[in-house]
């Protein structure tokens, strides 16, 4: 199937592993432009090497803080010099950490709220003003399914990724007779290093997937392949859903 996306110019956030590193590289098999960006240098040097070298594709690696303004303006204005202004956003941060609501302070819930809500409303409308000039734009935000089924120990988590979901869900109807489309995936238990860091009180490893009808973690590519069609021509007719990719972990109707 062609997604239709080759040579269009592609900013994953978040991408030096797990989720993010998934989308850009499934975005990088289908012939677009990927530039990736995270906090790490040497773990964004890695992650280019490895799109590189599995996709021969033009890559752009940054040093980011994606939660900071300026940094996020630099690396918007080099990828605009080297190669135009941006077609496909995928929106993306680190979780906040775990915690109950009587023992998190203000400044865990500040950088939560940063991180995870102002700092990914902020780069999306970052992108618009190029996406408006040429009538076309793809925005996916990667959320989660706390979304859908709140997780006790990730108030965090639940709370800015749900303000972000009604940020999306309106700006998909503001700006989709301009031919940009605003989608969000919400992953489940993937095999990423956060989910490791969130269940490493575990004795078995294997006891994470206990409660998932498919008996197993989501491999984070599984997620990517769902971005890269949300991201392409053939989803052209797809705005403003919260797609769950979680092997049935959800028990909601919707």
């Amino acid at each position: 199937m062609d997604f239709g996306i080759h040579g269009k110019i592609a900013l994953v956030q978040g991408a030096s592993s797990g989720l993010g590193l998934a989308a850009a590289m499934e975005l990088a098999k289908e012939g677009c432009r990927v530039a990736v960006c995270s906090r790490k240098k040497d773990r964004v040097d890695r992650a280019v090497e490895q799109i590189v070298s599995a996709t021969q594709a033009d890559v752009l690696g940054f040093v980011c803080d994606i939660g900071n303004a300026r940094s996020r303006a630099e690396v918007l204005k080099s990828i605009n010099d080297t190669w135009g202004s941006i077609d496909i956003l995928i929106a993306n941060n680190g979780g906040p950490p775990v915690g109950k609501v009587d023992t998190l302070t203000e400044e865990q819930w500040n950088s939560a709220l940063n991180n995870n809500l102002i700092s990914m409303k902020d780069s999306a409308m970052e992108v618009l003003p190029g996406m408006r000039q040429q009538s076309w734009g793809r925005i996916i935000f990667i959320t989660s399914v706390s979304v859908k089924q709140p997780i006790d120990s990730l108030i965090l988590s639940n709370t800015a990724r749900a303000g972000l979901t009604g940020f999306a869900k309106t700006l998909s109807a503001q700006v989709a007779r301009e031919g940009i489309t605003v989608n969000m995936v919400l992953p489940g238990i993937h095999e990423t290093e956060r989910v490791r860091e969130l269940h490493s009180d575990l004795a078995d490893p294997r006891l994470i997937a206990r409660d998932i009808p498919m008996g197993r973690l989501g491999q984070p590519e599984e997620l990517g392949a769902v971005i890269a069609f949300l991201a392409s021509t053939r989803a052209s007719y797809m705005t403003g859903q919260s797609l769950v990719v979680d092997g049935g972990l959800v028990k909601g109707l919707f």
